[in-house]
């Protein structure tokens, strides 16, 4: 039976929103704000862990996201503690922890992990994008976007749509999809 909706666990408005622009012309995008615990781990370690929890509470298809933000510099922190270090330091404190560094090269991660309900082990599907850290350019409207820079550009200075067509979470997003194909057609075989 092909998968027609899948609820994607964030309380995050402005990842809901870009994964809805993804993906919501291949699936129904339902959302469900839960506050799940994040085990400390690699980013595909926290994914799976949130994502059988997901499962297990809400008892249907879901689909979890980790952002991660690694500095070369910094051997790959702040890594899937972004968020933490967002929220202290803010993007220009992000900025200045590469001051002293002449490295100020990053990657953007985004890691989905998805499970067809409780019991079962989720798939992990990662995107990454290579950029650089750079002082705050463009609207400070969502996360870490005004510091993280792609062929010249800051997320936060790129509209939408180009942004949606090279960003870490529209790589991972499209390997989903194209997973979803096979899921669909597996039913058929």
């Amino acid at each position: 039976m092909p998968l027609e909706k899948i609820t994607f666990v964030t309380g995050n408005a402005g990842k809901l929103a870009e994964v809805q622009a993804i993906l919501g012309k291949y699936i129904k995008i339902e959302n469900h704000g839960l506050d799940l615990e994040e085990i400390q781990g690699s980013v595909e370690e926290v994914s799976a862990a949130k994502c059988r929890k997901a499962a297990e509470i809400l008892k249907r298809p879901v689909l979890t996201e980790d952002t991660c933000l690694c500095f070369r510099a910094l051997n790959g922190l702040p890594g899937p503690y972004i968020k933490w270090f967002l929220q202290g330091v803010g993007t220009e404190g992000l900025n200045k922890l590469l001051a002293g560094f002449e490295d100020k090269s990053a990657e953007a991660v985004c890691t989905f992990a998805f499970s067809e309900g409780p019991g079962c082990e989720p798939l992990i599907f990662q995107g990454r994008t290579e950029g650089r850290i750079v002082c705050p350019r463009g609207p400070a409207k969502f996360g870490w976007d005004p510091v993280f820079e792609y062929e010249g550009q800051t997320y936060a200075e790129m509209d939408k749509d180009k942004k949606n067509s090279v960003s870490h979470r529209y790589k991972a997003l499209e390997k989903f999809r194209v997973f979803l194909e096979t899921y669909d057609k597996k039913d058929e075989s």
